[in-house]
């Protein structure tokens, strides 16, 4: 896949194409829909299939200052788009400038002027310009004066009849509900990220593990978790488990959230090293404790749990690829 960072001065090669557009934050289910979708119309036409987002994602242009909210930091979201199969990334950079063009500005400056496009697809709940008063209505007209196809694909629901939303990924993850959030995403939510240096405590009372920032990621809840660790590199990407502490460890009271990971029977050195942590089952909240024996009889019961948890766990179905 070829990834585009602007959207202007093209190639003429990948002109033309059948474009899906949306921020596709977590690249759930109904996001593969779309996606899907304008592959198909690629296929049968046999034009270029591209996909384009923005990045950074709007709402962190809009609100700075809020909690930090991705489900997929922009190079997690790229390979997730990979592994479906477009030949074009288009990734439009988001600005308080760029939130300022008025819908049909975009659809000339950036559909028509920029891409080329022959045909757009988008979800039912798409909106885009100045105010988001974009709409997949106002796509549809302006379709016929600019001679593009365009499908409006419409919303899609799980078996409870409920959408599928990034909005409920996250309230799931915030509520420690992984089973749940992964039937939305299609895939277990997964963090990845460098592995830092830490302050060492864990290897000092018997359990070393390798700590990742939760940089733009999401929160999901405070506390443990059974996991699995995907090692890039060498390792061919094997799945280890593991046990997780996500949150501030309240016995040594850190300052933000992090995520460390204790790999079960694993020899190595992990630092600098990228892994990807895939969230299996909640296991408990954090807790706080009095001392450090209660602390390593704690975490001990912990991994015995992960481990009966993980062994009766069957390959788990993921997207994966090379990165961007």
């Amino acid at each position: 896949m070829r990834v585009f960072r602007h959207f202007e001065n093209l190639p003429r090669e990948v002109q033309g194409a059948a474009v899906a557009v949306g921020n596709f934050d977590g690249v759930h289910l109904g996001h593969r829909e779309v996606i899907g979708e304008a592959g198909r119309i690629a296929r049968a036409s046999g034009i270029p299939w591209a996909v384009l987002t923005f990045e950074p994602h709007p709402r962190a242009v809009f609100e700075p200052n809020a909690t930090p909210f991705r489900l997929s930091p922009f190079p997690v979201k790229a390979r997730l788009i990979e592994a479906l199969g477009p030949e074009l990334l288009i990734v439009v950079p988001f600005d308080m400038d760029f939130a300022k063009t008025p819908p049909r500005a975009f659809v000339e400056r950036v559909l028509v002027g920029g891409l080329g496009a022959r045909h757009v697809v988008c979800g039912h709940d798409f909106a885009f310009g100045h105010g988001r008063k974009g709409t997949p209505e106002l796509l549809l007209w302006l379709g016929d004066e600019f001679d593009f196809g365009f499908t409006c694909v419409h919303e899609i629901k799980d078996a409870d009849g409920e959408p599928y939303s990034s909005t409920r990924a996250r309230e799931y993850l915030r509520s420690g509900r992984l089973q749940d959030a992964a039937r939305l995403l299609g895939r277990p939510f997964s963090i990845q990220g460098e592995v830092v240096s830490g302050d060492a405590r864990g290897r000092a009372i018997g359990f070393p593990t390798a700590n990742v920032r939760l940089g733009e990621y999401i929160r999901p809840a405070l506390g443990v978790y059974a996991v699995r660790v995907h090692l890039e590199g060498g390792d061919g990407g094997a799945a280890w488990p593991a046990v997780a502490n996500l949150g501030v460890r309240p016995t040594f009271a850190l300052a933000e959230p992090l995520l460390e990971v204790h790999l079960f029977d694993f020899e190595g050195d992990l630092y600098g090293r990228t892994i990807e942590v895939e969230m299996v089952e909640y296991l408990r909240a954090e807790k706080r404790f009095d001392g450090l024996d209660g602390l390593r009889a704690q975490i001990a019961e912990d991994c015995a749990q992960a481990r009966r948890i993980l062994a009766g766990v069957g390959a788990v179905s993921r997207i994966r690829a090379a990165g961007p």
